[in-house]
């Protein structure tokens, strides 16, 4: 309960865009949540099994590539499965590409909103201190020649409030983003990777496959 009074407390001195970030704090929260579950879902960083099967073909070894490719539950694995199996057609490599790039696509859902929110949230609170520092020197011309240098100094800190609640706000979504990207962008070196010894088997080392094993 006393938690509870603590922020009602501060969302009354904050105002209304105290009150935004919040909103989008919780937003942020979820969205994270969400992209955390589907990262691991999606078994993004895990393609031991994959790379097994990538590198069995790399050596040749058909048959024992397309068996471990069954037992594997990466999210490339249906990718994988048809270069394997059309992959001798023409234009098949950008085809290939184009999937890739779409289930990819799909792991950055979100990724916009995220970094929105990490430019955003800090003018937010910069927003709030100009509007609560303008309060404070209307109150100060208001109080005339009997100046209490507590008003003044009461209003200050209620107005960097906001700016406090922005960069809280837009930190640690900026580094949430930053670990996503990374992630992604290892998904697409490895994506990319595993199409390239498919469609030139033989040519790769089978060794480099397995950088997410």
């Amino acid at each position: 309960m006393n938690v509870l009074a603590v922020f009602r407390e501060v969302l009354a001195l904050g105002g209304p865009v105290i009150a935004i970030l919040f909103v989008i704090s919780v937003l942020t929260l979820g969205v994270t949540f969400y992209k955390v579950w589907q990262f691991s879902v999606s078994g993004v960083g895990r393609h031991k099994v994959l790379s097994e099967a990538l590198a069995a073909w790399d050596a040749g070894d058909r048959l024992s590539a397309q068996a471990r490719l069954a037992d594997s539950s990466s999210y490339l694995a249906p990718l994988v499965g048809s270069a394997m199996t059309a992959s001798s057609q023409p234009g098949l490599d950008e085809r290939l590409d184009a999937e890739a790039g779409v289930a990819l696509a799909g792991l950055e859902r979100g990724f916009r909103f995220l970094d929105t929110v990490a430019q955003i949230a800090p003018l937010l609170g910069l927003f709030g201190t100009v509007l609560g520092m303008i309060d404070a020197f209307q109150n100060l011309q208001a109080a005339g020649s009997s100046v209490d240098p507590s008003l003044l100094a009461g209003g200050i800190w209620v107005a960097l409030l906001t700016t406090a609640a922005g960069l809280a706000v837009a930190m640690p979504t900026s580094m949430v983003l930053a670990w996503f990207e990374s992630r992604t962008a290892r998904e697409r070196v490895f994506a990319d990777k595993a199409l390239r010894t498919i469609l030139v088997p033989g040519r790769s080392d089978p060794a480099a496959i397995s950088l997410h094993a």
